[in-house]
């Protein structure tokens, strides 16, 4: 029994212990209240487990299974719209996605309703959700009935009907499921309500027994607190010396003996605490020793009671060396000479000043006032800061000079809109004296000045003063010209400047605009001549049409100068430069005021013959025009003649249109050119029809050289006297897809006038030099060149290039040039012949005989053959004078050392005169026809034997 008891009693004195201590109490108070409190959350927990449960019940068995019969009943209805569509679209693609989608949707309905069969509540619930699956599955069967064996309206109605009875279950699962949710509610509010009856009974029953604890706490703990309390205030008031009262056993005599302990400890830190404070001011010291900034601290009476070494610097002082007790008057009068930093100090009271010392440094002295009347002086060394200064006035004396030197007037006003910048060019455009523009004034004071002289006509100067004011409070930009009253035009812009306010320029644009008016005159006139240009002679003709309507016809008459390119060419631009002036001259004679006589470009010239009533009154002026122009002109020393060609047409009759009316006349034009210059056309329609004849053939012949439609022939050349064939002349041919072979006649004159002459004959030559290198050696190349290629003076580069390329022996190339090539430039031609000698190939003069001056040319070049025309060929045996010049120029060349070619032999006759007066070479289709290429080699086998007779034979 007694060892039993021995447990008991230790734990009772285990207890009796704790409650002996505040600690032990407070513990037993906390494993009270931990207990209560504990048995709340036991209770709280058990409720909130529950609750928990029916809210997942709730959610998984009601909710979920709801939300997943909506979604199977929904994946049905895809289905039916999924079908329905699929019987509506033809295209195969789009049914087999819509089979695609009418098995996705039948998986996710069998998911769904799986999912909500799991979590029905009722097997009433159950039932009608496995009565949805059968009729699903049901309509689905039918379905494929009707797919697999067509469609019909039984098909169509027994579909309906299983979908009708899936439908019906859907809504009876739904509406089940919604029913058990409701029941299964109700139930859990029911044992909610209950659990929270329990938890407020519980909850009322530990506030009553935490309160108990508490009061008992209390009373043992509060008393001996309070002592310890009066004790603890007695050492925050500072009395470190009284006695602390005793304590028990428990905490609080614990407290009360670490008080005491405490108190000893403040003692001793407050003692520490001094000597540190000491240690501080030295270092206060040391810093005031290093600062870059001179400090001076002065008493009540005057006397310098602390100083650090650069303040003894600054008075004049060496390290250390400032004597105790010195007062700032007694080392202010101790010292004469400027810049005194203690006579600074003794004379101002000011909070901020500058000095500059002796040996010219400058000083900014910040001056403090102490409590106890003295002051504290920090001086800073400013020395670089005026030199900035320094170098900063000088910018802004420089930034004074622009400003001054400006060419545009500038005004800067700042966010009050008050003047802060004037130049000098501002006064001077609107003639104010720079008296009377003083920093200051307002927007309309500066206004006003100016209006008062007249400036400012408009607007008034509140008006202008308002608008600079919503500028300036708007960031725009605003600009405007001001008309002066001496007729100046100044631009002005007014800008809005970041931090308010705004700048204005003015710039007298005067001239600038009279330089625009003429240069708006130069974009509408020909500078040359001074006549309307052509875009000016549109707009002249858009005013004609408009006027139609009044009963106001019109004609337009295109001219083109026959003959200037030759007076260019020969007598140089400079006069035929005045020839253009002179005659726009004459044009402007023949025409009167309502008339327009305008330059289209180059010598082609255009007038509009107003109230043109009648063909005749255009054709009295084209006469009048043709007479007045051909006459001769005398252009600085210089006799010139030119004719006129000219195309009519009229409107409305002809066209209504500037356009339409240009062309027509330039049809015209191109007539009466044809028709043999210096004279007239009026527009025909047929006219058109042939222009665009040539126009599609010139189109054609632009891509022909790209598309490679262009081909050599070779004719040979036969030598008289090796009675072989001595070589070929190359002859170019178009082989056009739909025109077929074009001859060398109908598109070479086309290629000349529209330029494509020039590749075209470099072409040729390389062709012909590569061709050449495949026969054998001896055999000569003739290539003709046309007087363009000799214009631009490219034909010595395309030859080197042909020779380059080719390989051929400069010597086995022979070109053949007409008289119309000497026409041109004779001085730059003679160059471009004897460049070409340079290069080693040979030169012959073709058709000679047929031009004007064929004997001159020869004394001028030692050309190495003549080829004589076939017109002159060709009456060799039935006309006497024809005979007696090819004999001449056989003699000639003879004479002169050049070889003698006959072109267009035809005929034995022929061919034996030729022989017989001494020709070296001839050509003709009585030796043979141009061939392609590709038959070259069988001509020269053929002609191998070398005898006329087997010529003939093989001709």
């Amino acid at each position: 029994m007694t060892s039993r008891a021995r447990p008991g009693r230790r734990l009772m004195d285990a207890v009796a212990a704790m409650l002996g201590t505040i600690r032990g109490r407070i513990v037993i108070a906390f494993l009270v209240m931990s207990a209560i409190t504990g048995a709340l959350g036991l209770s709280a927990a058990s409720s909130i487990r529950r609750a928990d449960e029916l809210v997942s019940q709730t959610f998984d068995r009601s909710l979920m299974s709801i939300n997943y019969a909506r979604a199977a009943a929904t994946d049905f209805a895809g289905m039916r719209t999924a079908e329905a569509r699929r019987w509506m679209v033809t295209d195969p693609s789009a049914r087999t996605s819509l089979d695609e989608r009418l098995a996705s949707l039948q998986r996710l309905l069998a998911e769904d309703l799986e999912i909500a069969v799991e979590r029905a509540q009722s097997e009433r619930a159950t039932r009608a959700a496995q009565a949805a699956e059968r009729a699903v599955s049901a309509w689905t069967e039918a379905r494929a009935r009707i797919t697999d064996f067509g469609r019909s309206e039984a098909a169509y109605a027994e579909l309906d009907r299983h979908a009708a009875v899936a439908e019906e279950n859907f809504d009876l699962f739904i509406n089940y499921t919604a029913g058990d949710g409701f029941i299964y509610r109700q139930q859990a509010r029911a044992i909610v309500a209950r659990e929270t009856r329990l938890n407020l009974l519980g909850t009322l029953i530990a506030v009553l027994l935490s309160g108990t604890v508490a009061f008992c706490l209390a009373r043992r703990i509060m008393g001996p607190l309070a002592d310890a309390s009066q004790a603890a205030t007695r050492i925050a008031g500072g009395d470190l010396s009284g006695t602390m009262p005793a304590g028990g056993a428990d905490e609080v005599g614990t407290l009360l003996s670490a008080m005491g302990t405490m108190r000893d400890n403040i003692r001793h830190a407050m003692e520490k605490e001094v000597a540190q404070r000491i240690s501080a001011e030295d270092r206060l010291a040391d810093a005031l020793e290093t600062s870059r900034e001179g400090i001076v601290v002065v008493d009540e009476a005057g006397r310098i009671s602390l100083t650090n070494s650069q303040a003894e610097d600054y008075l004049g002082f060496a390290a250390g060396a400032r004597p105790a007790g010195a007062t700032i008057a007694a080392l202010a009068a101790g010292e004469t000479g400027p810049g005194s930093l203690a006579q600074a100090l003794l004379a101002t009271t000011d909070e901020r000043s500058e000095l500059r010392l002796g040996d010219g440094r400058w000083l900014r002295i910040s001056r403090s006032a102490t409590r106890t009347g003295g002051f504290i002086a920090v001086c800073s060394d400013i020395t670089l800061l005026k030199e900035q200064e320094s170098i900063l006035q000088a910018t802004n004396l420089r930034l004074d000079t622009a400003l001054d030197n400006m060419s545009q007037g500038l005004c800067l006003f700042d966010a009050d809109g008050c003047l802060t910048v004037v130049n000098r060019r501002y006064c001077e455009i609107f003639g104010l004296a720079p008296g009377q523009l003083p920093l200051g004034l307002s927007y309309r004071d500066v206004a006003g000045l100016s209006a008062a002289r007249g400036d400012y006509p408009q607007p008034e100067p509140d008006a202008f003063a308002l608008a600079q004011a919503e500028t300036a409070s708007g960031g725009a930009v605003d600009s405007d010209f001001l008309h002066l009253g001496d007729g100046r035009v100044v631009a002005v812009s007014h800008k809005a400047v970041r931090g308010g306010g705004l700048v204005a320029t003015y710039e007298d644009v005067t001239e600038r605009r009279e330089a625009d008016a003429r240069i708006a005159f130069m974009a509408r006139h020909d500078v040359l001549t001074g006549l309307p240009n052509r875009a000016m002679f549109g707009e002249r003709i858009e005013e004609a049409v408009a006027h139609l309507g009044r009963g106001s016809p019109f004609a337009v008459l295109c001219l083109d100068l026959d003959r200037f390119k030759e007076v260019n060419d020969t007598l140089g631009h400079p006069v035929g430069d005045a020839l253009l002036r002179a005659v726009a001259d004459r044009l402007r004679a023949c025409v009167r005021e309502v008339d327009t006589v305008a330059r289209l470009g180059g010598d082609e010239f255009a007038i509009i013959l107003s109230q043109a009533e009648q063909p005749q009154e255009a054709a009295v002026l084209a006469r009048r025009i043709v007479e007045v122009v051909s006459a001769p002109y005398d252009l600085d020393g210089h006799r010139a003649s030119v004719g006129v060609s000219i195309g009519i047409c009229f409107a409305p009759g002809d066209g209504t249109t500037c356009d339409k009316l240009l062309k027509n006349a330039d049809v015209a034009l191109y007539r009466a050119k044809a028709d043999g210059r210096g004279t007239w056309r009026f527009f025909e329609a047929e006219m058109d029809v042939s222009l665009q004849a040539r126009r599609a053939l010139e189109l054609d012949l632009r891509e022909a050289l790209a598309r490679q439609e262009f081909e050599l022939h070779y004719q040979p050349i036969y030598d008289f006297r090796a009675r072989r064939i001595g070589g070929f002349e190359a002859l170019v041919r178009w082989r056009h897809p739909v025109r077929g072979l074009v001859p060398p006649g109908e598109f070479i004159a086309v290629a000349e006038e529209i330029g494509l002459i020039v590749p075209l004959g470099a072409w040729c030559l390389t062709t012909a030099c590569t061709e050449a290198m495949r026969w054998p050696d001896g055999l000569k190349v003739a290539v003709n060149v046309s007087a363009v290629q000799f214009r631009d003076e490219v034909i010595v580069e395309a030859v080197r290039q042909a020779l380059t390329q080719s390989r051929l022996p400069p010597g086995r190339l022979e070109l053949e040039i007409t008289e119309s090539v000497l026409l041109k430039d004779n001085l730059a031609t003679l160059a471009t012949l004897y460049a070409l000698r340079r290069l080693g190939v040979r030169i012959a003069m073709d058709d000679f005989g047929t031009g004007y001056s064929s004997l001159s040319y020869l004394r001028s070049f030692p050309f190495d053959k003549i080829k004589i025309d076939q017109s002159f060929v060709r009456d060799i045996t039935n006309k006497t004078d024809s005979g007696l010049i090819v004999r001449a120029v056989i003699g000639l060349g003879l004479s002169l050392g050049m070889r003698t070619t006959a072109e267009g032999i035809e005929t034995e006759a022929q061919f034996d005169r030729l022989r017989s007066e001494g020709c070296d070479e001839g050509q003709g289709y009585f030796f043979a026809k141009p061939s392609p290429a590709s038959e070259v080699p069988r001509a020269i086998e053929r002609w191998s034997r070398g005898n006329s007779e087997t010529a003939r034979a093989v001709a």
